[in-house]
């Protein structure tokens, strides 16, 4: 019997940009008349960060669209509202455990949330991401905390989860407030 756990946090994959594009590709046929923008977050969308292997993705809305008409065509894909997970303004989806698997959305591994266009999570999302993209040296900082983070955890999700948030918390929004010094 083998005991050795898969590591918890992977090297950047070049096909995490691809399983999301086929992800956004399902979403935007299925609401293809509603206007709504889908973003790659989360540390799959940043090259040469080594991440969990979970796509990321925001789906964003403004005043003209309803939360519901998202909801509705999200339901019609199998997707459940998990609601906002504590966190205002973005709300969860899950796929419903279903016999009748689809060929995308049940084969690649990802969380699914929708943000209106004001939402102080999704600017978060996109501040980070983008920062890091531009940055190498924060983001190979911010690697070496993730990767400490999963020892420390013991390659544990849930443990790995708890820890972030107190062990990458400073990092974190260290990085927020030079995102936002540069916009400004």
């Amino acid at each position: 019997m083998n005991n050795k756990k898969e590591m918890l946090i992977q090297n950047y994959q070049s096909d995490w940009t691809q399983n999301f594009n086929s992800i956004r590709e399902v979403i935007k046929e299925a609401l293809w008349d509603t206007e709504i923008t889908i973003e790659h977050v989360g540390s799959t969308a940043v090259k040469n960060l080594a991440a969990k292997p979970i796509i990321d993705i925001d789906i964003i809305y403004d005043k003209n669209v309803s939360f519901e008409t998202i909801k509705e065509g999200l339901k019609k894909l199998g997707y459940y509202h998990n609601g906002d997970q504590g966190i205002k303004e973005r709300e969860a989806f899950k796929r419903e455990n279903s016999n009748k698997k689809h060929k995308v959305l049940d084969f690649i591994t990802h969380h699914l949330y929708v943000c209106p266009l004001h939402s102080k999570e999704l600017q978060r999302h996109i501040l980070f991401r983008d920062y890091l993209i531009k940055n190498t040296d924060e983001r190979e900082a911010y690697q070496k905390i993730k990767l400490e983070i999963a020892k420390k955890a013991n390659q544990d999700q849930k443990v790995y989860a708890k820890l972030k948030e107190t062990m990458a918390k400073e990092f974190i929004e260290s990085i927020l407030e030079k995102a936002i010094e540069k916009k400004t």
